[in-house]
């Protein structure tokens, strides 16, 4: 085990197995489900189908009819590539859902995947937001840890080497698995100074790693227990599994099953998905099977 692993031994005593939501104790003891809802036109599988209040309306009440968790809500496409939309384009497309939701689906619990400051500010502080999922961990905005610690909710870091348009040039490290667990004990030491605890760590599938590594991380995603905060596993639909199948991404159910099951057996608190039944019945599958002495 590397000096950083131990440093993490040494400086982490307390388990962290739940979040706090505007109030709401979330324990994450048991698995959760994020689900996705994505308002833009260009993500990689469903760019486009949330573009106007009636279809966002449906898609969050057959969310919350398969059991939804908590939704995540984008604004900004992630994809491999995928351009930077300026902040007034992000408010744009971001802020009348939020109103929706607040005024409409004020019991849900709400993420908001963003990585700048002033849209993390504005929408928990005006629409109630409870999460805010940062796919860069702070790098993108210097202003975002500071402003977490002032807004008091939970936080999502998830590591991504660059940014949408250039993580996959990114892809060549020394050592991949000791390389995120530096990235995240120092997230951690930073946020904790600040008087950030509610933390939730995200590898970042398909963010900055070729296929083969993708699945390493899957594989070694239980010895990221170590840091004892909730992980969150986003692989839903992704290309680790279209690629590896050669199926397109409206085929990829039933891999996103498999994978996103491998990740609860390997001690996965959150999975993000874009079908959120069939990850219930992956959760009740999972439960049951943990269940049973052998």
């Amino acid at each position: 085990m590397n000096t950083a692993k131990l440093q993490i031994i040494d400086t982490i005593i307390e388990k962290k197995s739940t979040i706090n939501c505007g109030g709401k104790i979330i324990d994450l003891s048991e698995p959760k489900v994020m689900g996705i809802l994505n308002i833009t036109p260009d993500s990689f599988f469903d760019g486009g189908k949330n573009f106007n209040i009636f279809d966002v309306k449906n898609n969050i009440n057959n969310m919350i009819n398969a059991g939804v968790d908590i939704i995540d809500i984008g604004a900004i496409s992630s994809r491999p590539g995928a351009d930077i939309i300026s902040v007034e384009e992000e408010k744009t497309r971001l802020f009348p859902v939020l109103e929706l939701l607040k005024n409409e689906f004020a019991e849900l619990i709400v993420s908001v995947d963003t990585f700048r400051a002033e849209i993390a500010e504005e929408s928990v502080s005006k629409y109630g937001v409870s999460i805010i999922n940062d796919i860069s961990a702070g790098e993108l905005d210097n202003d975002m840890f500071a402003t977490i610690a002032k807004l008091n909710v939970p936080y999502i870091i998830m590591h991504m080497p660059g940014n949408p348009k250039n993580m996959q040039l990114n892809t060549k490290y020394k050592n991949l698995e000791d390389n995120i667990f530096e990235y995240f004990q120092k997230k951690h030491e930073e946020l904790k100074l600040l008087g950030v605890h509610d933390i939730i760590i995200d590898l970042g599938f398909g963010f900055g790693k070729t296929l083969d590594q993708n699945y390493f991380l899957l594989k070694k995603l239980d010895n990221f227990k170590i840091f004892n905060l909730p992980i969150l596993v986003g692989v839903s639909r992704k290309s680790m599994i279209h690629k590896l199948l050669d199926i397109s991404p409206n085929e990829s159910l039933n891999g996103t099953n498999v994978v996103n099951t491998i990740a609860l057996m390997n001690g996965a608190n959150i999975i993000r998905v874009h079908d959120v039944q069939e990850a219930n019945e992956a959760i009740e599958i999972y439960n049951k099977y943990k269940s049973i002495k052998k």
